[in-house]
């Protein structure tokens, strides 16, 4: 049995990311006077896949990834079709709707769990499952225990009392798919951006960024997006496509730029950057991180 910090404790009990949507001072105003600026880039409505939807920029050529790693896993998810809207975990939608490109075709489940961190956690999962790479599914809570997709189907449960976690074999093995999510779920409702935050590493220059990285705000309330793509141009200029899920739980979805119409839905990152602007939420500083 493990202690938790008072803090933590509180951490893994509220929301993980942001939890209210009243506008502050890193948080975009829904009633901004700028509406979500259409793309002027060519957009392949028909096409299903986040590749083959979003054209780069003239003079940019995507980026192409390994075909096992994590990041080809991303840009070539299956999407909604064209114009679906970002729906809640009750299948009701968000009042936002304009600050979408796509939604991913991706179950939320039916408690509002699968929130921003929790986007990123799913989608990593998804894609170790996929692979076979069992072994590596393993996420910590905020607290810092550690429970494995192996010690889970293996009928490993966490308890959960005032201030600490204990974990005992008190279910029968069950390596079913719908277990998995039983096990994600478990992991959502006690991980967040703190503890996404110490399992990846940071990115150290700008031309290391690549899908399947993370822009990370660690803390209650907290907030992450995920590189859905990039592409670069002669030069080695990169622009990168976003992708997130938010609060309260819902779809999964690519980011528009309200910012720069005439690249939307791409983005000009910089590590270096003291802050950076997102449809939804401000990073301060810019903390982009990798698996």
């Amino acid at each position: 049995m493990k202690r938790i910090s008072s803090g933590l404790i509180i951490a893994m009990l509220l929301l993980s990311c942001t939890h209210d949507k009243t506008p502050s001072s890193n948080r975009n105003s829904q009633n901004t006077k700028d509406k979500a600026a259409e793309s002027l880039l060519k957009i392949n409505q028909h096409k299903i896949t986040i590749k083959e939807r979003f054209s780069p920029p003239k003079d940019y050529k995507w980026v192409d990834e390994k075909s096992d790693s994590f990041g080809y896993f991303i840009e070539n998810f299956k999407l909604k079709s064209y114009g679906s809207p970002v729906l809640k975990y009750d299948g009701t939608p968000v009042s936002t709707q304009h600050l979408h490109e796509a939604v991913f075709d991706i179950d939320t489940g039916n408690k509002d769990l699968q929130q921003c961190a929790d986007a990123v956690i799913r989608l990593r999962a998804e894609y170790l499952y996929k692979a076979k790479k069992y072994d590596e599914i393993r996420f910590h809570f905020t607290s810092g225990d550690l429970l494995s997709w192996n010690d889970y189907k293996n009928g490993t449960r966490a308890f959960v009392s005032g201030n600490s976690v204990s974990f005992r074999k008190t279910a029968n093995f069950d390596d079913s798919y719908q277990n998995f999510r039983n096990y994600l779920d478990l992991i959502f409702n006690y991980a967040g951006t703190i503890s996404l935050n110490k399992e990846t590493k940071p990115v150290a220059q700008n031309p290391d960024i690549k899908t399947g990285d993370i822009l990370i705000t660690p803390g209650s309330p907290g907030h992450v997006v995920f590189i859905a793509g990039v592409c670069k141009n002669k030069q080695g200029k990169r622009l990168f496509l976003l992708g997130e899920g938010f609060t309260p739980a819902q779809s999964v979805h690519l980011l528009s730029n309200p910012f720069n119409k005439n690249i939307s839905p791409w983005y000009d990152l910089d590590i270096h950057a003291q802050e950076t602007k997102t449809a939804r939420y401000i990073f301060k500083p810019t903390n982009l991180r990798s698996f």
